[in-house]
């Protein structure tokens, strides 16, 4: 009588696949703590500040840096300042050491029967990716803007990135 277990192996690998984590979408919103989605500042002196975005596993880094001058334009405006200057930061990614699934086949002894195969294994990460984060050094100004490509308008920034309406 000849067994065939492709039927619970197919069983499992779904059951596996219900239970994965998800990729977390990038969502413009205050981050609720250190490891949170979302965005975060600190004020360093007046009219100078780090700004950090965490974005969803699996986003791109242009994202994550768009959603940060966004939340810096927002600090100039709401400070009474015009433009900003970004001296510093970039864009690093953390986690992406979601959960793996790992398929595999093998052989078996039971008694005076034995099976005898070779095993081949692979796994893949469900867990969709590191998720980038952008971290601005910014400095702020009231006036005329200065030239660079690092000044930005905070005023056209917040209209460009900020929500319609």
């Amino acid at each position: 009588m000849k067994r065939s277990f492709t039927p619970i192996a197919v069983a499992v690998a779904c059951l596996a696949l219900t239970a994965c984590e998800t990729p977390q979408p990038t969502v413009y919103q205050p981050a609720s703590g250190p490891q949170a989605f979302g965005f975060s500042e600190m004020r360093i002196e007046p009219g100078r500040y780090r700004v950090t975005f965490k974005a969803g596993n699996g986003a791109p880094p242009a994202a994550a840096h768009d959603l940060a001058l966004r939340r810096a334009a927002e600090l100039a405006l709401a400070d009474g300042y015009d433009w900003f200057r970004v001296y510093g930061g970039g864009v690093d990614f953390v986690g992406g050491n979601g959960p793996t699934i790992g398929l595999g086949l093998g052989g078996a002894s039971f008694g005076r029967r034995s099976a005898v195969g070779g095993s081949v294994g692979t796994g893949f990460n469900l867990g969709g990716g590191p998720a980038p984060v952008a971290t601005l050094d910014v400095v702020m100004g009231r006036g005329a803007r200065p030239s660079g490509p690092d000044v930005y308008d905070a005023h056209g920034v917040a209209q460009t990135l900020g929500r319609p309406g």
